[in-house]
């Protein structure tokens, strides 16, 4: 058994700082003696030696509060994410301490080829002089593609930093593009889901046409009811008659995405603008063209006509946010999110796309850091959502690299 004094000798935290963590019941005291000292015991110096890890990986205390006195918390496993987490720090700062040395002795080290986005470009423009009918039918126009790539160059620092983190490098971003932008198939079901939304908002199918001015002629109606659902059922046909996307094997998950389009689909984000398109911001389109309103009732009769219906990953994202007073960092959290990273390299393999080594810890950003984002996730699923969903991926990210 130690005195508080013993444990900042032995420790380096302060007096003060322990006190403190006992204010805030981080780390309490075994016991306190009748003179009111606190005293404390090995099980509490492992607790302590846990914090300081944290701490070390810049985890503010409310967070490493939540994790430590969670019933699911593992000790030894905690360690070893430690000795990772710490080992990658470790690796960054030799890095750093090379380059001051570097410099210290006169070496030019004024190299910033690892930020250079001149092959990322040099492949956009090789795409357009060798398929120039595909940049026509996937952008509408060569000028619309132009512009696609002015709008990259306008934005290179922050499409640079988020490459990094999501592929690792630039090298690597690049060479994802050339095959995402190669891959026909990927690039023939974007280009069929994006003709059939467009078709929907500009009226290029009279039949689709006919059919959406009909399900949203009365927005008071109950989406469940038959006439609704009926309707629903029509367009659902022509969607899996008119559009290949919808025929294939993933055709439900296809529409089952259609329908969240519809339902969730944060307003101001542009959803098809990280793949050039015209960055259409469904919701506002849909409620402009049929109504306030419109898109969610529309999504709801879908939603009701798929049934049960439901795709294999949006289960475990269920699963995921259905108990928000969890760990995002205990095992059964983190269960979960392995089955979600395994389902999810599934489907990048069927579609042959290439999405980076780094897809979830790129995905936790958004719910973390993209405002519209973290607003329509909390709406839909509880306040908070957004936040515990970000860290849970984020933290999963950094521990499986």
């Amino acid at each position: 058994m130690r005195t508080v004094k013993q444990v900042s000798d032995l420790t380096g935290v302060s007096v003060r700082m322990l006190h403190h963590y006992d204010k805030i019941g981080l780390l309490k005291p075994t016991k306190l003696t009748e003179a009111g000292y606190r005293i404390y015991d090995n099980e509490a110096l492992e607790t302590l030696q846990q914090i300081l890890f944290f701490k070390e990986l810049d985890l503010p205390l409310k967070e490493i509060k939540e994790i430590i006195t969670s019933p699911h918390f593992d000790k030894m496993k905690a360690l070893e994410n430690h000795k990772k987490l710490i080992v990658l720090k470790r690796d960054r700062l030799n890095s750093l301490i090379d380059l001051i040395n570097k410099t210290l002795k006169g070496t030019n080290t004024m190299s910033f080829k690892e930020f250079d986005m001149t092959e990322y470009y040099n492949v956009l423009e090789e795409f357009k002089k060798e398929n120039k009918d595909k940049v026509i039918r996937i952008y509408g126009s060569v000028d619309n593609y132009n512009e696609f790539i002015k709008k990259c160059k306008s934005k290179e620092a922050e499409i640079a930093k988020d490459a990094i983190k999501h592929y690792g490098s630039i090298k690597k971003f690049t060479e994802a593009l050339k095959k995402n932008l190669n891959n026909s198939l990927a690039i023939t079901k974007s280009e069929q889901i994006d003709k059939f939304k467009k078709d929907c908002l500009y009226d290029k199918h009279p039949k689709l046409k006919e059919l959406y001015k009909k399900l949203t002629a009365d927005l008071s109606k109950d989406p469940s009811s038959e006439e609704i659902q009926q309707i629903s059922g029509e367009i659902t046909t022509i969607a899996k008659k008119d559009y290949e996307a919808f025929k294939t094997n993933m055709g439900d998950y296809y529409w089952y995405t259609m329908v969240q389009f519809h339902l969730v689909f944060p307003k101001g984000i542009k959803v098809d603008e990280k793949y050039g398109g015209s960055g259409i911001s469904w919701i506002e389109e849909i409620d402009k063209k049929y109504g306030e309103g419109a898109s969610k009732f529309i999504g709801k009769a879908l939603k009701i006509y798929l049934r049960d219906y439901e795709p294999k990953i949006e289960t475990l994202y269920k699963k995921l946010r259905s108990n928000l007073s969890k760990a995002p960092t205990s095992k059964e959290i983190q269960q979960i999110v392995s089955e979600i990273a395994n389902e999810t390299r599934k489907i990048h393999e069927t579609l042959k796309v290439d999405e980076g080594e780094n897809y979830l810890g790129y995905m936790a950003d958004f719910y973390l850091s993209k405002p519209e984002f973290i607003k329509a996730t909390d709406k839909k699923y509880g306040n908070g959502a957004s936040k515990f969903i970000g860290e849970a991926l984020k933290f999963y990210a950094e521990n499986n690299k």
